[in-house]
């Protein structure tokens, strides 16, 4: 008997310091991409899992499902031991400067439903390999220096919804069966697509963000004036450019005139994902890229057929393609301004991202950013807690703009309100691209993001639950304690 416990304990020791072969391959992960010692801090080759590691999502029995590293400023390349990691369903790198090739072992990944690989350096041809994802729902390759022709392979993925190839150096035929996808876009290629063919390259429900009047306005203000994006003389050129827009109004759900229609929820959707189009362009497809620094309800604009356009430009920044951000003084408004720019002076596009977020809290409740009338009702002041309070309490209906009288539905407030929780996180890194954003309003991956960030949002809580505990022992043993007869005088 003895001898059957000492067995038991030595296997139980045993399970619980044998190495994970999935810490092992997302630690060669962090090698391979050139993590500085400040990226990825808490990925320690000496623990047993990897799900207590940041940008991993595990589920119940302890399976790395999610890695989300999307614009870190790596640049070196993807392991092949990648491959391990057979239970991953999103795997997200965009918008790093990896190079090399992409490895053929990511066809090992047959769990795979989202892989992202979008905006980086990537070269040589596309693996054929990934014809073995039978799962995969979205491939993302676009903005890459890739070669060769497409593989024979992707048409045969089942469940395939939506491709992006555009903006690399592919050749030769297009499968047919790739024109039949609800999304894909293979513009930038040398490819048999475009005017004068059978087929477009690009489908109609959009895969590359160029092609709205969001970033319109921001093509034509850099192409004809090259300065520093004044906000006011960029507006006046782009009015008189474009005379569609003769019923000019500013996108302000707070502050409604007398007899002023009330935006209704359809409109209030176009206006977001339009909004966030138009800061994708500014942010991926600009050279040099712009960082607007004000974003917020107030400084879109729209026409007579209430499409959005990013307004404003006074305080915008021309930065380097290069460049992860620029340092200058603090500007923007209060309530819409990222905590690491106030507290730095540094602004990159996740400063735009954080307003984006506020922006679309607005859009949504019909409030400021920043009201203290709210102390009145023992409120948070800052809209953003505000909200928050209410989503953990699952009270969306207290969230949504009261002049909307329900004509909404409560779905597309809850993904709305799930994309501004995302956008508004405190760390930049932990933030979406905008591309990610346009991405998750249209319906894709976003489900996989906010559980993610419930996951670190409940760690979160407990800690400060924790900490508020140990506050209020302390102030117990401070001013509660019981009362100590004394001696008497001497």
């Amino acid at each position: 008997m003895e001898l059957f416990f000492a067995i038991v304990i030595l296997a139980y020791l045993h399970s619980f310091v044998l190495p994970d072969g999935q810490g092992d391959a997302l630690y060669a992960l962090k090698n391979s991409l050139n993590a500085s010692k400040d990226q990825l801090a808490d990925w320690n080759q000496n623990q047993v899992s990897p799900c207590t590691w940041s940008k991993i999502t595990c589920d119940d029995e302890g399976n790395v499902i999610m890695v989300s590293l999307s614009s870190m400023g790596f640049s070196g390349t993807l392991t092949p031991r990648i491959g391990v990691l057979k239970n991953v369903n999103t795997l997200s790198l965009q918008g790093n400067g990896i190079t090399g090739r992409i490895p053929e072992e990511l066809g090992n990944l047959t769990s795979l439903t989202m892989l992202d690989l979008e905006n980086n350096r990537f070269f040589g041809e596309i693996p054929a390999s990934l014809g073995n994802l039978k799962k995969l729902q979205s491939l993302f390759l676009s903005r890459n220096n890739l070669t060769g022709t497409i593989p024979q392979s992707l048409p045969d993925l089942p469940n395939l919804m939506s491709l992006q190839l555009g903006s690399n150096g592919l050749t030769g035929q297009i499968p047919e069966q790739l024109f039949q996808l609800p999304k894909y876009n293979f513009t930038g290629n040398h490819l048999n697509c475009g005017l004068n063919l059978t087929h477009h390259c690009e489908s109609d429900s959009g895969g590359s963000p160029s092609k709205p009047k969001t970033g319109l306005i921001v093509g034509i203000a850099v192409g004809f004036l090259g300065l520093l994006l004044l906000g006011g003389s960029v507006l006046l050129i782009w009015r008189r450019r474009h005379k569609g827009y003769r019923h000019e109004v500013f996108v302000d759900v707070v502050e409604l005139k007398p007899g002023e229609p009330v935006l209704n929820w359809p409109t209030r959707k176009r206006v977001a994902l339009g909004t966030a189009r138009g800061l994708e362009y500014l942010h991926e497809h600009c050279n040099p890229k712009i960082i607007h620094r004000d974003v917020k309800a107030a400084n879109v604009l729209l026409d007579e057929d209430f499409e959005a356009v990013v307004g404003d430009f006074g305080l915008a920044k021309l930065v380097d393609v290069k460049k992860t951000n620029v340092t200058t003084q603090v500007r923007g408004t209060m309530g819409h301004i990222a905590p690491e720019y106030l507290s730095t002076g540094k602004s990159s596009e996740k400063t735009d991202v954080f307003g984006y977020g506020i922006m679309l809290l607005e859009i949504v409740t019909g409030q400021r950013a920043i009201d203290f009338s709210r102390l009145e009702e023992e409120d948070d002041v800052l809209l953003l807690d505000h909200v928050k309070k209410l989503q953990r309490d699952k009270k969306l209906d207290a969230i949504v703009d009261r002049n909307l009288n329900k004509n909404y539905e409560l779905d597309e407030v809850e993904m709305m309100i799930q994309v501004a929780l995302l956008c508004t996180q405190a760390s930049p890194e932990d933030r979406p691209a905008m591309s990610e954003v346009v991405r998750m309003l249209e319906g894709e991956g976003l489900a996989e993001r906010w559980e993610e960030w419930q996951h670190v949002e409940v760690n979160r809580m407990q800690e400060y639950e924790r900490l508020q505990r140990r506050f209020d022992w302390g102030e117990d043993s401070m001013f509660n304690q019981d009362a100590v007869e004394l001696s008497g005088g001497r």
